[in-house]
C-alpha cells in the first residue's frame, strides 16, 4: 500500500523522514515550513514536491500529513491547518497526547512517533527504529501501520499516557546519557586529558548493560558504598557546585537502587 503524503515540518526528522518514505515507493506531495527556504532545502532531497509556506492544503491530493515539529508548534499547526476530505493528520511527537489534534479540521488523527534521535548530520537506517503509532479510527490505525512497516519492521501500537512514559524513560536512556558524556568531556578537557581513554569503558558499559540489564551492570564507588571515594570524587568537583551536586545526588540515588 503506497501513499501520498505532505510533510509538514523541515527539521531533523523531517529532514530523514521524507525521503526515507519516498525510498519505500510513497509520494511526497508537499513540504510546508514557515520559512520557506527550509522547505526549499528539503525539497531537494526528494523527487517532486511542492514547497509550501501556507497551511491551505484543500487542494493536495495527500491523504496522509505528517506534522513533523517541535512539541510547541503542534497544537498552533493543527488548529490552522485545511485540509481535504477523508484526510489523516498525524503528529510525530513522543509526549503530546493523541487529543491535541481533535479540533483540526482533519476527519482522522494519528501518531506516528519514530522512537529514535535525528541529527541531520548523521545517517538514520529507519530499519532499526521502532514506530509507535495510536489512533481512534481504526482503518486510519491499519493505514499507519502499513506505513510504518515500509520503513520499519518494528511497529507498536501505545496509547497516549504509555508513549508519554516512554518518552520520559526514553530522556533518561539517551538524552542523559548523551549530557553525562558531555560532562564527561568536559572533566577531561579540564585536565588536559584525551576523551579518547574513556570510549573503551563507555562502549563496554552500554553493551553489557544491554546484555545483562542496567542493575547487574552497575559498578563503582556508590555501589560500593566507598564513601572515601565519593568524598574524593565531590570535593574535586567544587569547582562547579552544580556538577559536583548532580554528582552527589546520582551516586546516592544509586545506593538506594542496590539496598
Amino acid at each position: 500500500m503506497k501513499f501520498k503524503i505532505a510533510i509538514l515540518g523541515s527539521g531533523n526528522l523531517a529532514w530523514h523522514l521524507a525521503p526515507s518514505l519516498e525510498n519505500a515507493g510513497h509520494t511526497i506531495t508537499e513540504i510546508y515550513s514557515r520559512d520557506i527556504r527550509n522547505a526549499e532545502k528539503l525539497a531537494e532531497r526528494v523527487y517532486v514536491a511542492e514547497v509550501k509556506d501556507d497551511l491551505d492544503f484543500s487542494e493536495s491530493e495527500a491523504e496522509i500529513y505528517i506534522l513533523a515539529v517541535s512539541d510547541t508548534a503542534i497544537s498552533e499547526l493543527a488548529d490552522q491547518i485545511i485540509l481535504p476530505e477523508e484526510s489523516i493528520l498525524v503528529h510525530t511527537s513522543g509526549s503530546v497526547p493523541l487529543n491535541i489534534l481533535g479540533y483540526s479540521s482533519a476527519a482522522y488523527t494519528g501518531i506516528f512517533y519514530p522512537l529514535q534521535t535525528f541529527s541531520k548530520i548523521r545517517k538514520v537506517d529507519f530499519e532499526e527504529v521502532p514506530f509507535l503509532l495510536e489512533s481512534e479510527d481504526e482503518p486510519s490505525l491499519h493505514k499507519l501501520k502499513k506505513l510504518a512497516k515500509s520503513l520499519s519492521p518494528l511497529q507498536y501500537v501505545v496509547k497516549s499516557k504509555d508513549r508519554l512514559a516512554l518518552h520520559v524513560a526514553a530522556v533518561f536512556a539517551g538524552n542523559f546519557t548523551n549530557h553525562m558524556l558531555l560532562k564527561a568531556e568536559e572533566i577531561m578537557a579540564r585536565q588536559g586529558l584525551e576523551f579518547e581513554m574513556l570510549k573503551p569503558l563507555i562502549i563496554e558499559s552500554i553493551s553489557k548493560s544491554l546484555e545483562i540489564g542496567a542493575k547487574k551492570a552497575q559498578t563503582g564507588p556508590a555501589l560500593r558504598e566507598d564513601l572515601s571515594t565519593l568524598d574524593l570524587h565531590y570535593n574535586f568537583l567544587g569547582y562547579n557546585e552544580q556538577l559536583a551536586e548532580i554528582y552527589r545526588m546520582v551516586s546516592q540515588d544509586i545506593m538506594d537502587s542496590h539496598l
